[in-house]
């Protein structure tokens, strides 16, 4: 149990779910062949969770002191398991997850993919030993992969039979790939603001650098409200372009109740939160709102084959 706790399962599970949907809800219903079989996919899903895994071990490891203070009762390092056994837990992770990836770069013949994976893995050190410290470098980088493991599917998977005469085809669903890394990116960045909210205490003990720390915790949640309303807008504007001209009505009622309804919440309820207790709460709702919002995949396309 400590060691799923370590790794954060249930943050795993929701990224594996996400990159499990969009193949076998969405692009396996379309007309489009893919490159990787079953077992290939699974090997993606894997070498991804087991990255993120390493990532969550070495940013615990790193963040003892920080952890002592900001939750005290959720520490796994130091106490249910040591610090040298993260060390080898988070090695034997990365070396498996990147070597995987070494495998599937080949797999689809282009081995110099597997840079990709390695970058991920430095990135997510440098997070973890530098960048976290460092006014919003920290929340754009962790924003930025959780867009690169959506984006990863197109490489892998569809990257590898475009040619010149799908092109056009293959770049539709590129596009649709990005949309929902962009949308992971600007939620999972507000909601990293969110969570340095509510650490405030312990990080400006550590002479950490966030937001909350550099213009205080009243005027962040002013700047979150602001994002929170731009990033509605947006929803709403896709919803209304994508969805409604093109008569997807349940995706619509999905997307508003469950996407948008969410966010207008949390934008209402920002202005005005200032406990850890109501930053934690709004946080665990966009996290939410990205589950939900990665689901909305599967509601279009069953919505899209009613309608046919």
């Amino acid at each position: 149990m400590n060691f799923l706790r370590l790794i954060r399962y249930q943050n795993l599970l929701l990224l594996a779910f996400m990159q499990l949907i969009f193949r076998y809800g969405f692009l396996k219903n379309e007309p489009i062949y893919l490159f990787l079989n079953d077992f290939q996919y699974g090997l993606l899903v894997l070498s991804t969770v087991m990255i993120a895994a390493a990532g969550y071990i070495i940013n615990d490891i790193m963040d003892q002191e920080t952890d002592s203070e900001n939750k005290p009762f959720n520490m796994v390092i130091g106490k249910g398991i040591s610090e040298a056994m993260g060390y080898n837990l988070y090695f034997a992770l990365n070396v498996t997850g990147v070597g995987i990836g070494f495998y599937l770069s080949n797999t689809i013949q282009k081995p110099t993919f597997a840079g990709i994976f390695i970058i991920i893995v430095t990135l997510l050190y440098l997070y973890a030993t530098t960048f976290k410290r460092m006014l919003l470098i920290g929340n754009i980088i962790v924003a930025l992969l959780l867009g690169i493991s959506i984006l990863i599917i197109g490489v892998y998977d569809l990257l590898p039979l475009t040619f010149e005469n799908n092109q056009k085809e293959m770049g539709v669903y590129f596009s649709l790939l990005l949309d929902y890394a962009l949308f992971a990116f600007v939620i999972n960045f507000i909601r990293e603001i969110v969570k340095d909210m509510e650490d405030v205490n312990g990080d400006y003990n550590q002479g950490m650098n966030t937001l909350p720390i550099a213009i205080g915790v009243s005027r962040t949640a002013k700047v979150v409200f602001g994002l929170g309303i731009a990033a509605t807008l947006i929803l709403l504007w896709y919803i209304n372009t994508y969805l409604m001209e093109n008569k997807l009505y349940y995706a619509v009622i999905y997307a508003l109740l469950f996407v948008v309804g969410p966010m207008i919440f949390f934008v209402i309820k920002i202005w005005n939160a200032k406990s850890k207790k109501n930053f934690h709460l709004l946080s665990s709702m966009l996290k939410w709102v990205i589950f939900f919002g990665i689901l909305s995949i599967l509601v279009i396309n069953l919505n899209i084959k009613n309608n046919a």
